[in-house]
């Protein structure tokens, strides 16, 4: 259908900064340039292929920070078929429209969404995308049509119904774009500050559609475009996707059309092969369940810090480096070397000899939700025995087991949690499921770290580590069932790695050494296998002290306050905030990612 200008006069967006609290992130899919933004006001934030989710206060590190709300810098969006200066309207005709359940999915993170306020705009994505080439505003229009036409996630409502939550594909819309002059900003700075804008306000998802837009114009020619996305309508694979798509629709090509939408896979998953593969999730997750620890953080609470939750940031070259030697030496992932090293790290400090985590899997190895734009991750679990032996060991190990818990992350969240309910039932108590690891790089490695002479020389890339750098990176009163968080960030030319933990149980000092543990117990590694009865003293790791006769029970210690009750901790004795009881659908620790195994 028809591209109509409400007005020529490009509106110009006041307080464009480059001391933004949005900090760049860049990501090549498809050999197409993704340029994104990470929110510090996250525990991990949004990257082009993958994002991790944390509940979290936003407006507190606004306040710690001086910074104002994005949406006090960008005018607020228009409502949906609004019209006035500034703006354009892109009317669009789909191949079809229609009404299906959730997708496990979707389902996922809308029940992530529930756990924050109404009104929150905390699971929104900024997102941004260049304007490639000497492109007039009709051009660009239309390209913006025809993406809204391609993908039915980006003309999606949701609903709540007697059945439950219901996605509702609108054939024929309308979509308001505002049209800004950026000024002498550079075009893709604009968008990035214009993208914060658009994803600071909630949406209204049974009458909104789960994209805002807005082009940005430099000397009265369209350079970028910004975007607010909701993240019931994309995840990191799907930003991938729908880049390559920008691309080619730009330069006038028409890519053949999506054969799998999200209704196709909401069909699939109901029955058939899909209902077989989320059942064998669920049995291989009630098999882990039966064995893992009850709790992984069973001593008593040391005094918490305030706020109670933190996240420090390393970055590591070094890290990165042995990594990326260890992996090829022992024919495994960088992710299953992280991975490993994440889970001895904590059988070192805990003293459990099994360790349960979770994982987050794209989900994307099926050819058809490869080529899906919308949300597709959702966790998996891992378990790794740890009697004795050395690094190298555990990590082939620990490689297999990484590869069998991302093969059985893709199930009907309300039937897993179920599961998870009957279990706890059954083992006296809900399941202690508060570790994660998140690897949000797009392919599994580092492309531009830095060469050496001699790749995987032990002495060189020891001499990385003076390099090495510590920052804080968030900070805050309540996170949902969380103790510890291993993130890898994005980074192309170093090893980010983001510790978020609980100081009740990691205090402060804990989380540095756990770091900095990381990288020595890898780097070492690189020289020497590392025998596991050595990590405590290699890594400067001191096991918890527990004291005689103090056992943790499902209820808590005499004394202590049990986790289930705590209010900081609110969840943790739910799968991420809710019960079974409820219609709709759970689980993730936090949506996107990328799957992890591919280092």
């Amino acid at each position: 259908m028809r591209v109509g200008r409400a007005s020529s006069q490009p509106a110009r967006a006041p307080g464009f900064r480059p001391d933004s609290v949005w900090t760049e992130r860049r990501a090549r899919v498809a050999e197409t340039p993704i340029d994104t933004v990470v929110r510090e006001d996250q525990p991990c934030g949004v990257n082009s292929d993958g994002a991790t989710f944390l509940r979290t206060d936003p407006e507190r590190f606004r306040a710690e920070t001086d910074d104002p709300a994005p949406a006090s810098r960008v005018p607020p969006p228009p409502e949906p078929g609004a019209t006035a200066d500034g703006t354009a309207v892109v009317e669009f005709t789909g191949a079809r429209g229609g009404v299906a359940p959730l997708t496990w999915g979707q389902s996922s993170i809308w029940r992530l969404t529930t756990w924050r306020a109404d009104g929150d705009s905390y699971f929104n994505m900024p997102w941004t995308l260049p304007v490639y080439g000497r492109r007039d505003l009709d051009t660009v229009l239309g390209a913006l049509r025809r993406l809204l036409e391609r993908h039915e996630t980006l003309r999606t409502n949701f609903r709540r119904t007697p059945g439950g939550m219901v996605q509702h594909v609108t054939r024929e819309g309308r979509l308001t774009v505002q049209v800004v002059d950026g000024g002498h900003a550079r075009p893709l700075t604009a968008a990035r500050e214009l993208a914060a804008g658009l994803a600071a306000a909630a949406f209204d998802y049974e009458a909104e559609l789960p994209v805002r837009c807005a082009v940005v114009t430099i000397g009265g020619r369209p350079r970028a475009v910004a975007f607010g996305l909701s993240h019931l309508a994309a995840d990191g694979g799907a930003l991938g996707l729908l880049a390559a798509d920008w691309r080619d629709l730009l330069a006038g090509n028409d890519p053949p059309e999506p054969t799998w939408q999200p209704m196709d896979q909401a069909a699939f998953e109901r029955e058939g092969p899909g209902a077989v593969r989320g059942e064998r999730a669920v049995r291989y997750w009630q098999a882990v369940l039966e064995k893992a620890p009850a709790f992984m953080f069973d001593y008593p609470r040391h005094p918490s810090g305030e706020p109670r939750f933190i996240r420090i940031l390393m970055r590591s070259v070094a890290l990165g480096a042995a990594a990326e030697t260890l992996a090829a030496r022992w024919s495994v992932s960088t992710a299953s070397v992280l991975t490993t090293a994440s889970a001895v790290l904590l059988s070192t400090l805990t003293g459990h000899r099994r360790i349960a985590m979770q994982l987050i899997g794209a989900n994307r190895h099926d050819p058809r939700i490869g080529a899906l734009v919308g949300p597709a991750a959702q966790d998996g679990i891992f378990m790794l025995e740890l009697p004795g032996g050395t690094l190298a060991e555990a990590t082939r190990i620990g490689h297999r087991q990484a590869l069998t818990a991302y093969r059985h992350a893709h199930y009907e969240p309300l039937g897993l949690m179920a599961m998870r309910e009957e279990v706890g039932r059954r083992r006296g108590g809900p399941i202690d499921l508060s570790a994660y690891f998140n690897d949000t790089r797009g392919g599994g490695d580092w492309p531009d770290l830095p060469a050496l002479e001699q790749p995987g020389d032990p002495a060189a890339i020891a001499a990385l580590t003076g390099r090495t750098t510590f920052a804080p990176a968030g900070s805050w009163d309540h996170v949902d069932a969380t103790t510890v968080q291993f993130i890898i960030g994005p980074a192309r030319e170093t090893c980010e790695l983001h510790l978020l933990a609980d100081t009740a149980y990691l205090p402060r000092t804990t989380v540095h050494t756990l770091l900095r543990g990381m990288e020595t117990l890898l780097v070492s590694a690189v020289a020497e296998d590392v025998p596991l009865d050595a990590v405590a003293g290699l890594c400067d790791i001191t096991p918890v002290d527990r004291p005689p006769g103090w056992e943790r029970s499902q209820t808590g210690p005499a004394g202590e306050t049990a986790e289930a009750s705590d209010p900081a901790r609110t969840g943790a004795d739910r799968v991420h905030g809710e019960t079974a009881e409820t219609t709709e659908t759970p689980e993730t620790s936090g949506s996107v990612v990328a799957e992890a195994i591919g280092g």
